[in-house]
């Protein structure tokens, strides 16, 4: 009896465990995702800092989430953090734009390249409903629903692939030019852009077009790279003349 009496206890402190440390990844996981729709829809500017008492209180989490949050964030791509002055979100300089979107490009323009052309009506079903949504949240001009349709399109055209590697890959690499794209969810000439890139792409997987579809998955990058690349040089000019 005994012997039973002291296992019972220890098997509902690891059940308690457990449950602490799924509610605490969820935590991390919810603060991240708001923290990364926030930077790119430009509510959270390049350099703004991220004091952990002011997200703790606005979360209502305890700091050791916090910090696994911003150690999320930092390992992305997203926030820098410096001994002694905190955590900030990260601007990226003219070099590490052109760098990561190079590479984005590798990746992308190569995924497609695994495509099995054509893509069967039923497996390009799925693509098209995401693109229903997209063009809603274009009409509707809505920033945010804009960026969460993005994804999910992209998401689901490049697991058109089957590689799961590279699909990680090229979502891990999206996520650190969350900064960059701001002007290209905003501005009504990028969305319908965006959003005709988006229909021409669906056509070239329903007819089989490769060389259109590589071409589409290099072009579809460009804009936000080219926008922000301007505005720092902008930016750099305006610097030098209040100088």
């Amino acid at each position: 009896m005994s012997a039973r009496s002291t296992k019972i206890p220890a098997v509902r402190a690891v059940a308690k465990d457990d449950a602490d440390i799924r509610d605490a990844d969820l935590a991390v996981r919810h603060m991240s995702s708001v923290l990364e729709e926030e930077i790119v829809l430009g509510v959270l500017h390049p350099r703004e800092r991220l004091v952990e008492d002011e997200l703790m209180a606005r979360f209502g989490y305890k700091r050791h989430v916090v910090r696994q949050a911003l150690a999320h964030m930092e390992k992305q791509g997203l926030v820098q953090r410096r001994k002694n002055s905190g955590a900030q979100v990260r601007a990226l300089t003219p070099k590490e734009v052109t760098e990561i979107y190079a590479l984005r490009e590798i990746l992308e323009t190569s995924s497609a390249r695994l495509i099995t052309l054509p893509v069967p009506p039923a497996q390009l079903a799925p693509l098209a409903a995401i693109q229903r949504m997209h063009d809603a949240a274009v009409r509707a001009a809505d920033p945010r629903a804009v960026f969460r349709a993005n994804l999910a399109f992209h998401a689901a055209l490049h697991a058109l692939s089957g590689n799961d590697t590279l699909i990680e890959a090229i979502a891990e690499y999206a996520r650190r030019t969350y900064p960059v794209r701001l002007s290209t969810l905003v501005a009504p000439e990028f969305l319908e852009q965006a959003r005709q890139d988006h229909e021409a792409i669906i056509e070239a997987l329903r007819v089989g077009d490769r060389k259109r579809l590589l071409a589409l998955c290099a072009s579809h990058l460009r804009p936000s790279r080219d926008t922000y690349l301007a505005n720092l040089k902008r930016l750099g000019r305006l610097t030098e003349d209040a100088a």
